[in-house]
């Protein structure tokens, strides 16, 4: 996997294009510069959320005596329920009910951004090619700078694009994480049925 495959992952999972009404929802009666701010905050914390998941994630499995295949089974398992949600959204939403008031790092850095899948993929980049932490970092990185971008442009997008085109793209990354998920899954079977004497 290279850094720019591993970035264009990360991105999907993080899925700022499906997260734009949701955000705008949350954050319409606050002023436009407020928003920034919290969404940049938001961002953020979830920046440094996921990098302590792929730095530690590792040490963390060790203490749990978890292998890296049931972290590859979970997270394609769980990608795989993010996925189908984006494409047969409940009426909730992805992340279900969303509480009032101005966020803090529920439900917009965790697990909006930095959700279940996005934790269990960082961490399994870190157990799987162990060496290669920078590069993910740099992964992280370049994904959460795009992620940035979009949010804080979301009311403009909202407004090019509209909720039918934003609905449409976030079904088709829905679709891709959907395949990704089983792929993970099939990656972790293989893995163990290997490993099994």
């Amino acid at each position: 996997m290279t850094i720019i495959s591993a970035a264009l992952l990360l991105f999907l999972i993080l899925d700022p294009l499906g997260n734009v009404p949701i955000v705008l929802g949350l954050l319409r009666p606050l002023p436009a510069a407020r928003q920034r701010k919290i969404i940049m905050r938001e961002i953020l914390i979830a920046f440094v959320v996921l990098m302590i998941f792929l730095w530690f994630g590792r040490y963390a499995l060790e203490v749990m005596h978890l292998e890296q295949q049931s972290v590859a089974i979970a997270g394609g398992i769980v990608l795989f329920l993010i996925g189908i949600r984006m494409i047969f959204p409940p009426p909730e939403g992805i992340m279900g009910e969303l509480p009032d008031g101005e966020p803090f790092i529920v439900p917009l850095a965790v697990p909006m951004i930095a959700g279940p899948s996005g934790m269990a993929t960082v961490m399994l980049m870190g157990t799987q090619y162990p060496g290669r932490e920078w590069e993910w970092s740099l992964a992280l990185l370049i994904a959460i700078i795009a992620t940035a971008v979009i949010l804080l442009s979301s009311t403009a997008l909202y407004k090019v694009l509209g909720p039918r085109v934003l609905t449409a793209v976030e079904r088709l990354m829905g679709m891709i994480l959907v395949a990704i998920s089983v792929q993970m899954f099939l990656d972790g079977i293989k893995t163990y049925l290997g490993s099994v004497p």
